[in-house]
């Protein structure tokens, strides 16, 4: 009877969270902010795994910034993540219509469409910043575009989740070797392909690199794109605009380095371009994230490595 019930659990928690997606698809980004901001002050209150990281994160990255402004930073990026959570249900179930015209401005868009037009194929870049899937929705509607995708923890929720990504025309691939190749087709075919440059890799995948001053574990995947494709890289955000009045998509160029044949130079490149990219609104940036769990010292098998992390 108890395994009955357990095997149901997954399913009937998936229809729940699909619900209330498509409850909140039918609110304005105005009312999503409102409600993001009553809940990240609850976050901030109750949910120590994500205040303490993320508080921990903002003290090692801006170390001379005040006590008095990295509280306040905590409080402001907790109520981006949250609005960022409560947007998921908009940016896949909403109709397209509504998710383009709250898309106020794109800047950069020249940076795809040059290196389009000099038949090369173009990596964007996007950090876990702003609504990633906004991106994700304005990229697939403009651009052919491939991007990685590993289904999520619930199964029941892959469907929904993948219909959401898909629905503009995106073609999601597997995080390995076979997905791998699907960008270096769709790269040689000079359309846009989607890597997250900040999320950190397993073992043997990466290389340390600076962020922020700090080793981070960095995957090493883009440099070997590049070797073989020519690829243009670009970094990809799309910025909440004051008072959730909607979004901003902005394309900068990547830092020179990210085209170096050294994979360590490449990913002191791409993280200097998400760096870039924070620094337009350092608030929106996703910092409860374990950026720094990997350290040098781990790696080497130090005895003492412990010590040396952070969280």
């Amino acid at each position: 009877m108890s395994s009955k019930s357990e095997d149901a659990t997954p399913p009937l928690r998936a229809r729940a969270i699909a619900l209330l997606w498509r409850t909140l698809a039918r609110m304005t980004p105005r009312r999503l902010w409102q409600l993001a901001r009553l809940i990240g002050p609850l976050i901030l209150a109750f949910s120590r795994r994500e205040r303490d990281v993320t508080r921990v994160n903002l003290r090692h990255v801006y170390p001379d910034m005040s006590a008095r402004q990295q509280r306040r930073l905590t409080r402001d990026s907790l109520v981006h993540s949250s609005a960022t959570m409560l947007e998921l249900g908009f940016a896949w179930m909403a109709t397209p219509d509504r998710v383009e015209t709250s898309i106020r401005a794109v800047h950069g868009r020249e940076l795809l469409d040059d290196a389009r037009a000099q038949g090369r194929g173009v990596i964007v870049l996007a950090p876990h910043y702003g609504n990633w899937e906004v991106l994700n929705f304005w990229l697939s509607s403009h651009f052919p575009f491939t991007a990685m995708y590993e289904p999520p923890k619930i199964d029941a929720l892959d469907p929904v989740i993948r219909h959401g990504r898909e629905r503009m025309g995106a073609q999601l691939v597997p995080t390995n070797p076979r997905g791998v190749a699907s960008l270096l087709k769709a790269l040689k075919r000079c359309e846009a392909v989607g890597i997250l440059p900040d999320q950190e890799p397993s073992w043997g995948s990466g290389v340390f690199a600076d962020f922020f001053q700090r080793p981070a574990y960095t995957a090493t995947l883009l440099p070997k794109l590049v070797a073989r494709t020519e690829a243009r890289v670009v970094t990809g955000i799309a910025r909440r605009l004051p008072g959730g009045e909607g979004f901003a998509i902005h394309f900068l160029a990547a830092d020179e380095r990210v085209y170096a044949s050294d994979e360590a130079h490449s990913a002191t490149g791409v993280n200097a371009s998400v760096e870039n990219a924070i620094a337009l609104d350092p608030a929106q940036y996703q910092w409860e994230y374990k950026r720094f769990r990997k350290t040098p010292q781990q790696a080497a098998k130090h005895p003492d490595f412990k010590r040396f992390r952070i969280y």
